[in-house]
């Protein structure tokens, strides 16, 4: 099954050819207690300086958590070729953050040369587009600034469903719009009712995208969700529908990308009698 992450955002940078800075960071975003955000090194940095575009996730509030904190994530990243999803440079990593470690990466995302081709996919209007991709799997140390306004942040009872009050307008409008999408789900414990929630906001965030800033990725991730809670009980047919309709628009891409997984399938199998 595909890897899931918690957050997932995308970082545009314009004028990527003429950036006056060696280093640019991207707007901060919150996961799993702490602030994040994205660094970028336009002409490389360290042993890749001048020869590939370096990528790095750092965070953002280091100094307002306490001593002896940690972060234990995993990340994707992705530099996306916008004309072609299967040329796009994708790494993952799983790191620890600590206050000797704030920032984690790969100093050779993409060779310079393949990056700045006009004819390449990657810098197209003068713009470069980053996918990136967090989930945080342990805490050691929270955030002084989280403990301070987790008042703020008590949760919210709408229709059963414990909720943010940021999410409330949200939660309300999916229960105004369907009001029986929920008649059939019977779990009780609370955690497991917000969490289930959780993912139809955030599978019904992606699907109200772009159909171009969805990948094939992006569309089996939505459908291994989609299945997971309409199995729970939950009635998604809207959903189920614009699901459809972004991926029928581009069945035959994803029949192709299907026959090249399979052929690689096929490659390694053959590689393993070989070694055996």
């Amino acid at each position: 099954m595909e890897e899931q992450y918690e957050k997932k955002i995308t970082w545009t940078i314009k004028n990527f050819s003429s950036l006056p800075s060696e280093k640019i960071c991207s707007d901060n975003f919150v996961v799993g207690d702490s602030k994040w955000r994205l660094v970028a090194y336009p002409k490389g940095h360290g042993d890749s300086f001048n020869k590939s575009l370096s990528l790095f996730l750092a965070v953002a509030d280091s100094e307002s958590l306490p001593y002896g904190w940690k972060r234990d994530t995993k990340y994707r990243q992705t530099v996306v070729n916008q004309t072609s999803e299967k040329l796009s440079q994708q790494k993952v990593g799983k790191p620890w953050f600590n206050q000797n470690c704030v920032s984690w990466g790969f100093q050779s995302m993409v060779p310079l040369t393949e990056l700045l081709d006009i004819n390449g996919g990657f810098l197209v209007n003068g713009e470069i587009k980053i996918v990136a991709e967090v989930g945080v799997l342990e805490v050691v140390g929270k955030s002084d600034v989280f403990v301070e306004t987790s008042l703020v942040n008590e949760s919210i009872d709408v229709n059963g469903f414990q909720v943010l009050p940021s999410q409330v307008e949200s939660v309300k409008s999916l229960f105004i719009k369907h009001p029986d999408i929920a008649s059939q789900f019977r779990p009780k414990n609370p955690h497991l009712r917000t969490a289930y929630l959780n993912s139809i906001l955030s599978l019904t965030e992606s699907l109200c995208q772009s159909p171009e800033e969805l990948s094939n990725a992006d569309l089996a991730n939505a459908y291994c969700t989609l299945t997971c809670v309409t199995k729970a009980g939950f009635k998604l047919d809207w959903l189920e529908k614009k699901l459809k309709e972004i991926g029928e628009a581009r069945l035959q891409e994803i029949e192709e990308e299907l026959k090249d997984m399979k052929q690689t399938c096929v490659d390694m199998e053959t590689l393993l009698v070989f070694l055996r």
